[in-house]
């Protein structure tokens, strides 16, 4: 007579063993009540009297959508970004707030609008690191008490209008070429240094522009292709001029 009841003593043994995977955490509540949170392996979750939610731990990615803000010197910007975070107490994930996952894509989107908000254009487009760490730490705060950690923030993409585009690109053509001329003339300004240079010391040594005059005239002549026409140097038309008084 006892077999009936091991049978079913046995059936709802079987039926209350649920499995919580590594990667997983159980929220059980007892009568409505939070009673523990059951760690991974098989666990024991009476029927009716008791229930449960799984709540995985893993690392998980949020894509923040595009996001309309306005910078601070009125530039018009679509924004979008990956949040990663993970759950670091369940219990607080279940109890203090309905959907965390919900509710932390709503709140990263608010605080990207408004850090974006703060800075200029040229702030978000040059320290988009520092940004990206101060929306982290903002909604890292805030998530706290929700029992959730956020670990990175990345901004994927900053788009900009058009016309503003265009507008940059010129900008950073003109850059370019200022620097190319400023370049250009520090060459042209160390040239000619070395060649006024040059010639202080070819007019203090006697004989040296003699010298330096052959030299050229041989480079000149080792092409066979180019038409020479020979300047005489002025001391050898002083010399002649004196030999014609003579």
């Amino acid at each position: 007579m006892w077999y009936p009841i091991i049978i079913v003593v046995f059936f709802l043994l079987v039926a209350s063993i649920r499995q919580i995977n590594q990667y997983e955490r159980g929220v059980k509540f007892t009568f409505g009540k939070f009673t523990s949170i059951m760690q991974p392996g098989w666990r024991v979750v009476l029927p009716v009297v008791q229930s449960y939610q799984r709540v995985d731990v893993r690392v998980k990615a949020v894509d923040v959508p595009d996001q309309n803000a306005i910078t601070r010197d009125n530039v018009t910007v679509k924004v979008n970004a990956v949040i990663y975070y993970k759950v670091s107490d369940a219990n607080k994930a279940i109890i203090e707030v309905e959907d965390f996952r919900y509710a932390i894509s709503q709140y990263a989107q608010t605080t990207m609008r408004n850090i974006v908000g703060e800075v200029t254009l040229d702030e978000l487009l040059s320290s988009r690191d520092k940004i990206a760490e101060r929306i982290r730490e903002i909604v890292d705060k805030e998530t706290d008490a929700w029992g959730l950690k956020v670990q990175n923030v990345e901004l994927k993409d900053v788009s900009l209008p058009a016309d503003m585009e265009r507008t940059i690109g010129k900008q950073a053509e003109a850059e370019r070429e200022k620097r190319a001329v400023i370049i250009n003339s520090e060459g042209e300004l160390a040239a000619s240094e070395n060649i006024s240079k040059a010639a202080e010391m070819l007019a203090k040594t006697p004989g040296a522009l003699h010298l330096r005059t052959l030299q050229s005239i041989n480079d000149m002549a080792s092409d066979q292709s180019n038409t020479v026409v020979y300047m005489v140097p002025v001391e050898a038309l002083k010399a002649l001029e004196g030999f014609i008084k003579k």
